[in-house]
Order: structure tokens, then C-alpha cells, then sequence
């Protein structure tokens, strides 16, 4: 069986007569594209395993994706960002074109289009997106051949990694008012995402083992399970920490839900509110340059790197899938030429504070 090339406005068709009828199949913008095309419908037919694609606009499987995966599969903070690049950007784009005739020369125009008005970070979601919709869509054989295999994302310079030290970190309590002295230090000596040190209750901690049992996090005023199972963890606490706890835990307000952190009020902490009321001001008080939260969550990994500890420990501690995550993220610091001097004067540095930690506001009520 033979076919042809045909060219309809701007587009390049595969040309086939199947039972009789010719079927026009979409190749895309260039007569390469089209040929392809055609030579895999051709090989296909001459195998005995052709088969007809369901005709399935991409708006209708975004849909039956939503359904059968996203629906069921990511906590609720993902699916409404993710639902909303479908709604607010995917289905303007795409909605009625057909899933399978979807070129990677359409993809890619979307997102060059993409990535010159908005954020390289944003645009990489939105690929995710794209990426995973086609993904699903392959799986359950309404296409194919994947668009997105040979998609490219807008590519990001790694950010710097904003890190406090320990005589900075010790300034900054100096400065931090009641009553979130004890959260900021478990942030620091533990590397708790934010969530997760909110979300924390007190039946999370293990007196007698010293560990931290992360089981969810709190993400705008709700409890929600961790993203993978590697989140769900136990972190080794420092004595200085167990004791700054069993303190707090006499002066926490009392709530319902047994937060360890609560607001003063008894309710669930709404994180923007402590950073601009509570922490931001401590950095201006204390002299400090403008860091985010997150900044204890690196400065915490720096410390471990620093003093030594086992590359998997600290993936472990820290809640990565993987040891590639971690290295991508902290590799830097292990290939510090004075990494050996410098890990004994920093573990020197920190002994000090930890001896002789300032007292805090708390302890006095």
C-alpha cells in the first residue's frame, strides 16, 4: 500500500485510502512532519496493527483526565493550580482541536509564546501540565505517539540558596517576639517545611525517641497529607530542641486539635500573617538581610552537610525522593575545596549557642 503528501493552507497531510475511503491524517508544519506520519500509518497497516484513534478533542480528555487521575491522585492545592492552567490557559489554546492530530511544533509554539510573557518558573508548570495530560493520554491509548517527549521547557538559573548562619540565626531569636520563639527554632534545628511545622500536633512527637513524626502538612487553613510518601518521616531531634518543646508545650495555647503551634487565639497558624507580623520584623530588628522561611529549612541542610553527616541521612531527614534531589539542591557545599577545615570550625561555632542558648520570652510566663 502506498500513500501521498498533501498540502492544505499551511499544513501537511498523510494520504491514505483505508477500506475504500481516503483518510486524510494531520502531520503538521512541514512535509517531514507529514511523512512521518504516513510512514508509521503505512508500517502499521502492513503489520496488522493499525487502529483507529477515538476522535477525542483535547478539552473532552482534559476533562476524562481530570477524572480518572488528577481527581484522584494529587491533594487539593495541586489540582486547583493545575485545574487552573487547564481552565485559564490549556483549553483557550487547545480545546477544539482533536487529542490525536496535537503536533510537537504546536506545543512548542504555545510555550515559546508562553515564555516571553511570564516567569520561566511558571512556564515549566504549565508544561507539567501538558506533559502529564499527554502522558495519560498515550497510557490509555487515545494517541499514539507523544507531542510532548521531545518538548522543551524554558530553561531557569538555579536560584541561590539564602542560608543564615549560626551566630546569625542565634541575632535573629534575640529579636523574634512571643509566641512563635520555639516554631522558628524547630524550623531551624529540624528543616520542617513550613506546612509541616504548622500542621504539627503533639502526638507527632516521640519524647522517648526524640523524633519528630511528620505525617501533614497545613496549607491554607487545612490539614492536607504530605505530596509523596518520602515527606512522610521522622526527624531526629537535638536535646536543646526537646527541651525548648516540653517549656512550650506548658505555655502553647490550648486548642483543639493539639497544634504545637498554634495562633494565640487557639487556632490553625496562617503562615503570611506570622511572616509579616512575626518574622520579616525580627530579620529588620536583628540587622539581617531579608531571607524567606525557607531560608531555616537550607540553612538546617548546610549545617548537617557541614558537620558531616551521611549524604542518605540527610536526604532522609529532609523528606527527598531521592539522593539526586538532594545533591542537586546541596551538591555545591560538598565540593567546597575547605570543606574538611571548615566543618570543624562551624561545628565549633555552633557548640557555643547550643550550650548556652539565650533565654527565651516564653520561659518566663
Amino acid at each position: 500500500m502506498k500513500g501521498s503528501i498533501q498540502k492544505k493552507s499551511k499544513t501537511y497531510y498523510a494520504v491514505i485510502a483505508i477500506g475504500g475511503k481516503r483518510k486524510w491524517l494531520k502531520g503538521g508544519s512541514t512535509k517531514k512532519d507529514a511523512q512521518r506520519v504516513l510512514n508509521e500509518k503505512l508500517q502499521e497497516i502492513n503489520n496488522g496493527t493499525y487502529k483507529e484513534l477515538p476522535k477525542i478533542t483535547f478539552e473532552e480528555f482534559a476533562g476524562i483526565w481530570k477524572r480518572d487521575y488528577a481527581d484522584i491522585t494529587f491533594k487539593p492545592s495541586t489540582k486547583k493550580a493545575f485545574y487552573d492552567i487547564v481552565e485559564r490557559l490549556l483549553l483557550p489554546a487547545f480545546s477544539g482541536i482533536q487529542l490525536s492530530s496535537i503536533t510537537t511544533g504546536q506545543l512548542q509554539t504555545y510555550v515559546s509564546g508562553r515564555a516571553k510573557t511570564v516567569m520561566p518558573n511558571t512556564v515549566r508548570n504549565e508544561v507539567t501540565v501538558i506533559k502529564l495530560i499527554f502522558k495519560y493520554a498515550m497510557k490509555w491509548s487515545y494517541i499514539k505517539r507523544n507531542p510532548t517527549e521531545n518538548l522543551d521547557r524554558p530553561k531557569i538559573g538555579k536560584p541561590e540558596i539564602e542560608i543564615l548562619s549560626p551566630d546569625e540565626f542565634e541575632l535573629f531569636m534575640t529579636e523574634v517576639e512571643m509566641p512563635y520563639e520555639v516554631a522558628f527554632l524547630t524550623a531551624f534545628l529540624t528543616g520542617l517545611r513550613a506546612g509541616e511545622l504548622w500542621g504539627l500536633q503533639w502526638s507527632d512527637i516521640d519524647w522517648n525517641s526524640k523524633q519528630i513524626h511528620v505525617k501533614r502538612s497545613l496549607w491554607k487553613h487545612e490539614f492536607q497529607k504530605p505530596k509523596t510518601k518520602n515527606a512522610i518521616r521522622k526527624i531526629n531531634m537535638t536535646d536543646r530542641l526537646v527541651r525548648e518543646l516540653k517549656q512550650w508545650k506548658l505555655a502553647c495555647p490550648i486548642n483543639k486539635q493539639d497544634i504545637v503551634f498554634p495562633s494565640p487565639e487557639g487556632c490553625r497558624t496562617m503562615h503570611t500573617n506570622v511572616m509579616n507580623r512575626f518574622f520579616y520584623p525580627a530579620l529588620r530588628r536583628a540587622g539581617l538581610r531579608q531571607v524567606s522561611f525557607h531560608s531555616l529549612r537550607h540553612s538546617n541542610a548546610s549545617f548537617r552537610i557541614q558537620a558531616g553527616q551521611n549524604i542518605k541521612y540527610i536526604q532522609s531527614q529532609r523528606g527527598h525522593a531521592s539522593i539526586n534531589m538532594t545533591m542537586d539542591v546541596y551538591g555545591h557545599l560538598f565540593n567546597d575545596l575547605d570543606f574538611n577545615r571548615r566543618q570543624v570550625d562551624l561545628l565549633e561555632s555552633v557548640r557555643k549557642p547550643l550550650e548556652n542558648p539565650p533565654q527565651l520570652k516564653y520561659a518566663s510566663l
